[in-house]
């Protein structure tokens, strides 16, 4: 399939969704957790090269939603219920339809790992889109860099052998303090075998491999064994 053809959207939504950029871009200007702007734009970038491949998709809804995944994120977010009826009011004082914005928050409140370890969330295709971008910006050489970020900026060590990768992981035991070695076994290595779409799927091979290959040498290194 050609992915040539251009995203199609009217001006209007053009317009909200740059006017959509510079409300994530200050929400998100004092986060140092890998959850930046950048990390925004790359998620964007990788939902834009998908849609392509899913032309039953709104693109609209998908960039909307892919601006919009952390700005409620309890990880990045003090007060989740005060960010999400700024994000409410704010949707709505640009027009959005009602049931747009019902699909975003859909999207943006079940997409995440978390909400999903006690059961796998029923998600729209525009949100397995999007849900699979944030995916694939958690693993591969970004996704290495991300996690040593995150991890240090958490205060967690970076390995300790003795503290082994937790088989079981909840909603709560999710959130506790742990190695940042052990946060590869415990979620990077699975997101693979977790993506939706079967564009994602294949980009996920590779980086998949490297976060392999990264550990594999990480822990030989850690034993003096390379």
């Amino acid at each position: 399939m050609s992915t040539d053809q251009p995203i199609e959207l009217t001006q209007e939504q053009y317009q909200i969704i740059e006017k959509i950029r510079i409300y994530v871009k200050q929400k998100l200007a004092n986060d140092f957790s890998g959850h930046d702007m950048a990390h925004i734009e790359r998620v964007v970038g990788l939902a834009k090269k998908i849609l392509p491949y899913e032309p039953k998709a709104n693109a609209f809804i998908v960039i909307l939603s892919a601006y919009l995944h952390d700005v409620i994120d309890e990880k990045v977010i003090n007060d989740v219920n005060q960010a999400t009826n700024e994000l409410y009011n704010y949707l709505n004082s640009l027009n959005i339809l009602s049931d747009d914005i019902k699909m975003i928050f859909d999207i943006i409140e079940n997409m995440s790992y978390r909400k999903n370890l006690t059961g796998k969330k029923t998600l729209s295709l525009e949100g397995k889109i999007v849900q699979d971008a944030d995916r694939l910006d958690a693993i591969g050489a970004i996704g290495i860099g991300r996690t040593f970020y995150y991890g240090g900026n958490k205060h967690n060590i970076m390995h300790d052998p003795t503290i082994l990768p937790r088989t079981v992981i909840n909603e709560e035991n999710y959130k506790l303090p742990n190695t940042v070695i052990n946060h590869f076994y415990e979620k990077l290595f699975l997101l693979k075998d977790m993506m939706n779409t079967e564009k994602a799927k294949k980009l996920a091979i590779s980086r998949h491999n490297l976060l392999v290959e990264f550990v594999k040498q990480f822990e030989n290194e850690w034993q003096g064994k390379d």
